[in-house]
């Protein structure tokens, strides 16, 4: 089946691009396009079915990306990538936070943008580029001794080395040999680790063990 992807640029040009790239791929198709986020809100919830994925820009006119993520994400299973210019940009965070599923520079090779649709259409998240995990270890630096430890508390010891795992950006296969444990064992750990956390995907996962001081950058 199709990926349905859709496309929030207030840069039409750039819109263009993506719709080349995406539309080129044999397993994905462009089903929607809005040039900022109130819009998007509109297109989207027009679509019937609705789109897989939303590669959402996170500077826009009126209703700004992280707004409309926070949005979407919380009346759909629409998900989300944020797309931005900068490296280090603080409004990402605050994105992932709100439920987006990870993010890509505008300049990422083609290659990278369709292995993140890919990736995030499977049910997992883009957390692997060091430019993720530098954001994420930014939660580290906010306020770690006033952080709440109790999301963990009902985390099992070997839910807690697999979330700490996740956080390193490893993948499931990679967790498989260092833990020793096979694929379909880790997955229901991350299943259970997600479930307990109340989280979308990995990406908020890996948060929410920023925050607790689970993990350190």
């Amino acid at each position: 089946m199709s990926i349905r992807v859709a496309l929030v640029d207030d840069q039409q040009l750039i819109r263009a691009g993506f719709r080349m790239v995406v539309d080129s791929q044999e397993d994905m198709t462009v089903v929607a396009e809005a040039g900022d986020g109130a819009d998007a809100l509109v297109t989207l919830g027009a679509l019937e079915p609705a789109a897989d994925v939303v590669l959402m820009d996170v500077r826009m006119p009126g209703m700004d990306g992280i707004e409309a993520c926070a949005a979407l994400t919380a009346r759909s299973d629409a998900r989300v990538v944020m797309l931005t210019t900068f490296d280090l940009d603080e409004y990402v965070l605050a994105a992932i936070k709100a439920g987006a599923s990870g993010f890509l520079l505008k300049d990422a090779p083609p290659e990278d943008l369709l292995a993140a649709i890919r990736t995030v259409a499977a049910g997992d998240a883009v957390i692997a580029p060091s430019s993720t995990r530098r954001l994420l270890a930014k939660v580290a630096e906010l306020d770690t001794e006033a952080a709440d430890a109790s999301a963990l508390s009902g985390l099992t010891d070997r839910e807690r080395e697999v979330l700490v795992l996740m956080a390193k950006g490893r993948s499931n296969q990679e967790i498989c040999a260092d833990l020793f444990l096979a694929e379909p064992t880790v997955k229901t750990h991350v299943g259970r680790v997600l479930a307990k956390l109340g989280a979308r995907d990995r990406v908020q996962a890996v948060v929410i063990a920023y925050e607790c001081g689970l993990v350190r950058p």
